[in-house]
Formats: structure tokens, C-alpha cells, sequence
């Protein structure tokens, strides 16, 4: 059973824009597309890929802005049925972080690789630049860091507050795709270019598998997004993923993994879920959730939320 299940980030927002609806049905449209030419890995790929470069979305071409005013771009994805994996971490030059974390996957003896490390490994195999800034993006910038200066203390719990505060401009944030094939098959990937105003050479859970990423074909896939610090505290990914290997539904496991986080680290973040039978879930304890997924002979539509928990 071919199910694929994207999601565009957990979101403070009322409502997402029309466009990022149109991109987030249209990466669900490329990974199902991916699934005729081959695997859950190629879907979850291909699907990512688009919304890196969509621009509408916090990874790839949309990515968030560090301290310094340049984008750092994480990324992982992972095969269930061997539990390979490939991540990147502090990237900068790379237009598709995704692709890179795969070719690490299927091209070294790593799992990650960061900064230079990574950049050297996208230029052998000539990956597509990531293009500048825009202009709307260098201003924002500029409006952020003034605020944040001018409001400590400098760091997270601020960073957060000015979240709430101007919910309309931080719209979107990690992307992620998560996918079961029908050789019974799963995948998961995972790119966002992390907080606004992070201290350079900050890595995310996106980069770090188990914590924004796993999946295991014995139990189920998961990407995580929100508060990566959250996220990497608890290894939330495979935490979903244990408890759908213990047999918990998608639903239950995913309301499970984000109930006991606020227990632990009370931070806004959410998942998306899909397990070996093709069921699938997504639940967040943001106020929002932009996600969707496809399974043969059904409609996709975007949702705005999912299972809130709180």
C-alpha cells in the first residue's frame, strides 16, 4: 500500500496562505509521482525536495536566517527497511539539503556531516546553490534582530515570545515527509533552516536521526518539527516510533510522544506518522499543523490541524 504524508511545519499562524496550501498539495503530488519511478525513499525525497524549493517554507530556499544573517540548513532521511541514514547540519551553499543527506547516506561510510564537511560532498556530486536571500527575507531579518535587541534576554524563551507576539510573520516552519511503499517498505526526511536568530552553527533535531527523523519497517516513520531543542531532548521521532513498534495506532503513539514531551519540556512541536499497516497520524501541541497525506483512492486535501495535545 503506497501512503505518503507531508507536513509544512508546526505553525503560531490563524491560517496559512493560499500558496502555502497549493505547495504543500503539490510536494504530495511530486512524492506520489516518485513512487512510479521507485521506493517510500525516493517519495519522501522528492516530496521534501519540492518544499525546500518552493520558498514558502522555513528549509531550502525559504530557510530562516541565522544570528548573522545567513541561512544554515539542516536536513536527514532514512531508510526503515535497514536503517540506513544520511544527515546534514550547518549548510549554507546547498540548495536541496534532502539530496545531500542522501548521498551521505548512499555515498560515504557517515550518518552526519556538517558545515565545510558537507558542502565538499555536495560540490563533487555539483548539487544545485542555494540562491541569496530576498529582499522580503533580509528585511525581516533586520525587523527581528532589532526587536530582539532591544527585548532581552537574548536567546530561545525571547526568540519564542516574539513568535507568539508577531505570529502572522513567522508563518511556517520544518518540512518533512514520511512514507510506506508497497513492498511494505518506509521512509522518512526531514530540512528546515532552523530558528530565526540562531547562534551560527546551532544544529537542529532535523539533522539528528531519532530526534527529527526515523523510521523503522517494524514499527513506523516519523518527522518531527517545532522547537528542535525539545525535540532532540526527548529523541522524539523514535520515541513515536518505539511506541508504534510496541503496537500503539499512529494516533495514539504520536498524542503518547508529544504528552509525555510537555511533561518533560513544556515547547511547542509536532508529528506526522505513518506506521506498517499504512495508518497514519499527525498531532502537535503547537496551535497549528500545515500537513496532508495521500493513500490510493483517496483526496488529499490540506489540514491546518491535527490531533492537538495538550
Amino acid at each position: 500500500m503506497d501512503v505518503l504524508v507531508v507536513h509544512g511545519g508546526a505553525g503560531l499562524w490563524r491560517s496559512p496562505s493560499r500558496r502555502a496550501k497549493r505547495e504543500l498539495l503539490a510536494a504530495l503530488d511530486v512524492g506520489v509521482a516518485a513512487f512510479r519511478r521507485g521506493s517510500a525513499l525516493e517519495a519522501v525525497e522528492e516530496a521534501v525536495a519540492h518544499m525546500e524549493n518552493s520558498g514558502v517554507f522555513n528549509a531550502g530556499v525559504g530557510s530562516a536566517l541565522n544570528l548573522e544573517g545567513v541561512a544554515e540548513l539542516d536536513a536527514s532521511i532514512m531508510d526503515g527497511s535497514s536503517l540506513r541514514a544520511g544527515a546534514v547540519g550547518c549548510v549554507r551553499t546547498v540548495r536541496n539539503p534532502v539530496k545531500l543527506a542522501r548521498l551521505v547516506m548512499e555515498h560515504t561510510d557517515h550518518v552526519l556531516l556538517v558545515g565545510e564537511g558537507a558542502e565538499l560532498l555536495a560540490s563533487v556530486f555539483k548539487l544545485s546553490k542555494l540562491p541569496p536571500p530576498s529582499r522580503s527575507r533580509r528585511a525581516e531579518y533586520r525587523r527581528r534582530l532589532s526587536e530582539l535587541l532591544e527585548k532581552p534576554p537574548f536567546f530561545m524563551e525571547r526568540n519564542i515570545e516574539l513568535v507568539r507576539e508577531h505570529g502572522g510573520a513567522f508563518l511556517y516552519g520544518t518540512v518533512g515527509a514520511v512514507a510506506l511503499d508497497d513492498n511494505g517498505n518506509l521512509a522518512a526526511a526531514t530540512s528546515t533552516g532552523g530558528l530565526w536568530l540562531k547562534l551560527p552553527g546551532r544544529v537542529g533535531d532535523s539533522a539528528l536521526i531519532g530526534c527529527g527523523t526515523y523510521a523503522d519497517n517494524r514499527g513506523g516513520a516519523c518527522s518531527a518539527t517545532g522547537v528542535g531543542e525539545a525535540a532532540i531532548r526527548v529523541c522524539l521521532a523514535k520515541r513515536v516510533v518505539d511506541l508504534m513498534l510496541r503496537g500503539f495506532s499512529p494516533r495514539r503513539a504520536c498524542r503518547t510522544a508529544l504528552r509525555e514531551m510537555l511533561e518533560l519540556v513544556n515547547l511547542p512541536n509536532a508529528v506526522i506518522a505513518v506506521d506498517r499497516r499504512g495508518g497514519v497520524a499527525a498531532a502537535h501541541t503547537s496551535p497549528h499543523l500545515l500537513w496532508s497525506y495521500w493513500r490510493r483512492g483517496e483526496q488529499p486535501r490540506a489540514r491546518t490541524r491535527g490531533l492537538h495535545v495538550s
